[in-house]
């Protein structure tokens, strides 16, 4: 009987245990990473989660949850109804990419919870640990009009690390720390937890809800919160979208990794993905006939493949009565004439493609109108200029207007604030997006080297690259060009951004009448070989605003792209190539000594796996090699 008593006591203190501290917790198919999510039944206690990397705290006892309009936050007084676990281990071809496969593998656990007090309202955590990092959502079922006024979300740190901060999409990036972060600091957010720890805060599948931003808590300086851009407001069943924890152990490896945003996405909606071609485009500046033929002829010869024609083309962008579904040139940027639909023809003779620009004010009026027209003219994408982001109806209405823009067969191009969250997994159609500090912003080798260890996380970025305009020597250097080409991934390649090909005409006062002519010289030869898309890249080396090497594989070549903000020495070793394979190596090389315009050094080399290249670069100079296999 006294040990039945004894049995009795040891099952009542398990089942107090249980109820006073109940958690689950998730790792990564590797044992390293580790997520635990946890709720107690005391007053005050709300659910929290803490993420560990082989066994050392990278977000400590962090609070989870959401706030609703005339209700209680959904927090506290919580016990867990279920665990449903999951494991995935696949790979998956995207249409197009930074490698011709990926890994999809990770450990999943939906928790469901219930209030243990009135409403007895249910919902769902549900938690992913990859190699790569942890990801979770929200999952909550309604059957009524609800509406989010905060997230509770919270990432607590046990230290006041380095981290670089942008407040805009486009803004700088500036050298900073947890506890100076910015209100409204842009995602990817990279912190460095040690030497060879690093991480990326972020957002990822944002389709239809309010996107996410990070600020300070008003409470704890080490502690970042999720700050939500307006209300999100919900009538049926929904997910938000995921909030991710990326981590590795160097900023090379992070950037590396950044398929894991990809892979937080769903898989490509679109059966026929055959009319999506990827490639280098020239903008045409003098929004004229003459000039949009000279930029087709020069595109044909240079192994581009589309002529994109830019603002004004039909009126003034930022004027309410322009309407996109005719070309009326805007007088302010060319005296014209532009006969779009004969330019648009003769591109199809050539081999070449036309894209147009359209700004939100006529998007937002005629969108319906202007996709099926356009695909009729032959065009075969767009540019979304100055569209509108952060609010859940600004986010819903830009995604449905990419969907729209598939169910015609147009790419489409997102310019300005808009930063990608994995969208284009599902919707390959959306090949790029700004969401960057580009050329028009005449950024040097330090701010360029801190976008590509920060921003490049999160995917495509239309960099607008330039070759011949004057901002480049304040910027870096002309073979730094060629190597940001190589690093900063975009499908859709803008290049040449402020050049002409020699034969468009000069327009006085306007588009055309600052931007400098092509000139025919060997560099163009790294231009015209340049790919737009991989089957492999590997990231070399890299420290966030100092230096980075970058080198990315199509087919039986690679190309390597290396930057510098500080003059560097440094060894490259070749052991990414094939064995018993060689190779000839097309090395471009800034050289002040040289009285040529752009100062580019070109030599050729044989090179194999074994061959260690010794690199010198300037201060703020670059190197850009080609290797191309010798069959």
């Amino acid at each position: 009987m006294a040990k039945y008593r004894v049995f009795l006591i040891l099952c009542f203190i398990g089942s107090v245990l249980i109820l006073q501290a109940q958690e689950v917790k998730v790792w990564s198919p590797d044992k390293k990473i580790a997520l635990t999510i946890a709720t107690k039944i005391e007053p005050g206690d709300a659910l929290n989660y803490s993420i560990s990397y082989q066994g050392a705290s990278i977000i400590a006892n962090s609070p989870l949850g959401l706030e609703f309009e005339n209700e209680k936050p959904l927090s506290g007084n919580l016990e867990i109804v279920s665990v449903k676990r999951k494991s995935v281990n696949e790979k998956w071809k995207p249409v197009y990419g930074e490698k011709n496969i990926y890994p999809d593998h990770y450990n999943e656990a939906t928790v469901q919870f219930k209030e243990r007090k009135e409403p007895h309202r249910l919902f769902s955590v549900t938690s992913r640990v990859y190699n790569e990092g942890a990801a979770f959502r929200y999952d909550m079922p309604t059957s009524k009009q609800i509406t989010i006024n905060r997230e509770l979300t919270g990432f607590k740190f046990n230290g006041d690390y380095p981290s670089w901060i942008a407040g805009a999409a486009q803004a700088k990036y500036s050298k900073g720390s947890i506890s100076k972060t910015v209100n409204g600091t842009e995602r990817p957010y990279v912190i460095e937890l040690s030497e060879n720890r690093f991480i990326a805060l972020g957002e990822a599948a944002l389709v239809d809800h309010a996107r996410m931003k990070f600020s300070r808590s008003p409470k704890d300086s080490l502690m970042l919160v999720a700050s939500l851009d307006g209300k999100a407001v919900y009538s049926h069943d929904f997910s938000t979208p995921w909030r991710f924890v990326m981590i590795a152990e160097s900023a090379a490896k992070l950037l590396e990794n950044n398929y894991f945003i990809l892979n937080l996405n769903h898989a490509s909606a679109l059966a026929n993905v055959s009319w999506i071609k990827p490639g280098k485009v020239i903008r045409e500046v003098t929004l004229t006939t003459t000039g949009g033929k000279a930029s087709i002829d020069f595109a044909a010869k240079h192994n581009l493949q589309y002529v994109e024609f830019d603002a004004g083309w039909y009126g003034h962008e930022y004027d309410n009565t322009s309407s996109a579904l005719a070309v009326n040139v805007d007088p302010s940027r060319s005296t014209g004439p532009l006969e779009l639909q004969e330019i648009i023809d003769y591109g199809k003779l050539k081999g070449i493609s036309v894209i147009l620009y359209v700004n939100q004010r006529a998007l937002s009026r005629q969108l319906d109108s202007i996709l099926p027209l356009f695909k009729s003219w032959g065009v075969k994408g767009i540019k979304y200029g100055f569209v509108d982001v952060g609010p859940q109806k600004n986010t819903s209405w830009l995604h449905e207007a990419v969907r729209k823009a598939a169910n015609n067969q147009l790419m489409i191009d997102i310019h300005d604030e808009y930063r990608p969250t994995g969208y284009s997994r599902t919707y390959p159609n959306l090949l790029t997006q700004e969401g960057i500090r580009g050329e028009e912003e005449s950024p040097d080798n330090r701010q360029v080297l801190m976008t590509m260890f920060t921003r490049m996380i999160a995917g495509a970025g239309d960099f607008t690259n330039c070759y011949f305009a004057p901002r480049v020597n304040a910027m870096g250097s002309h073979a730094s060009q060629m190597a940001k080409a190589i690093c900063i991934y975009s499908p859709w390649q803008f290049v040449y951004w402020y050049d002409r090909p020699a034969g468009s005409p000069i327009q006085k006062g306007g588009a055309g009448s600052t931007a400098s002519v092509i000139d025919e010289i060997p560099d163009l030869g790294f231009y015209d070989a340049l790919p737009t898309v991989w089957d492999d890249t590997k990231v070399i080396d890299g420290k966030i605003g100092e230096f980075g090497t970058i080198a990315r594989r199509s087919g039986d070549n690679w190309y390597v792209g290396s930057l510098t903000d500080q003059a560097r020495s440094f060894v490259l070793p070749l052991n990414f190539l094939s064995k018993n394979k060689r190779y000839e190596a097309t090395i471009y090389t800034d050289d002040a000594s040289l009285t040529t315009s752009t100062k580019v050094a070109i030599k050729k080399m044989i090179v194999n796996t074994s061959t260690v290249l010794n690199v010198q670069l300037g201060a703020k100079n670059g190197q850009a090699i080609i290797i191309r296999i010798i069959h």
